[in-house]
Formats: structure tokens, sequence, C-alpha cells
């Protein structure tokens, strides 16, 4: 017998540059097809800031600074397997202005653009979705 799901915390990342926010459609089997920010698994003993620099270079090859907690969300997902997803949401800018994001996990993610905070592309992965529905705007200083 299979022991129940336990929740899993992850943490994903307000990359901001300008009114834009930085995307990735997922092709993982958890929210696969969903626009989602860059981010993962918290590892244990990890930061939720070292966790965002790590996730971020991962899979983005992107130096990050100014990380900072912007809020929690926490999803409970049914398909492909039941989750319960706690996404601590961070917000971060580019090191150097000039930096371009590259897909360094093709087979996780169809790739990284930056999108129009206004102009979001649907459908969004659930905790991002959670956060914009709770009045979350990570433009918008706490």
């Amino acid at each position: 017998m299979s022991s129940p799901p336990k929740p899993e915390v992850g943490v994903g990342v307000f990359l901001l540059k300008g009114n834009k926010v930085l995307l990735g459609r997922r092709r993982t089997a958890v929210g696969r097809g969903t626009f989602a920010l860059p981010g993962g698994h918290l590892e244990f003993g990890e930061s939720f800031e070292d966790c965002a620099a790590r996730e971020v270079k991962e899979e983005t090859g992107l130096d990050i600074t100014g990380i900072e907690y912007v809020t929690v969300t926490n999803n409970v997902l049914s398909e492909p397997k039941p989750v319960q997803l706690i996404a601590v949401l961070m917000r971060a800018a580019l090191a150097e202005t000039n930096q371009m994001p590259i897909n360094l996990e093709p087979e996780k993610c169809d790739g990284w653009d930056w999108y129009d905070w206004n102009d979001l592309p649907n459908p969004l992965f659930g905790p991002l979705e959670t956060a914009i529905q709770q009045g979350l705007n990570p433009f918008i200083l706490n």
C-alpha cells in the first residue's frame, strides 16, 4: 500500500524587467502546457533566496539580484497525481540587464520569454494563477 501524498515546497521567482515578467511553458507532468515562473523544489536546509537564485540559474542561465519574499500560495492539484504544492513566490531583477534567458532544461520547459504583466499568456500554472487571483502584483512593493 502506498503512503498518502505529502505537501511539496517549491520556490517561484517573479523575474522583473521593465513591466515584463519571465515565464516559460511547462513540459512536466504537473502543470503541462501552462505558463510558469522559473523555480523549483526547495532543498533541505536551503533558504528561499538561495533556492530562487539556484533555480533561476539552473533553468535560464541568468544571474539575479535583489531577491525578496512576495507571498506564498497553497494549491492542491489532482492531475496527473495528487499533489499539494506550497509555492513560496519571490521577486528579483537581473544582475546585469543585458542577460538573455537560455532554455537549459528543454525536457521541462518549451522556452523562456518576457511577457507584459497586463497581457499574460494562458493558461497559467496553478500557483501563479492563485497569486494573481489573490490580487498580487509583483511590481508593487509591499
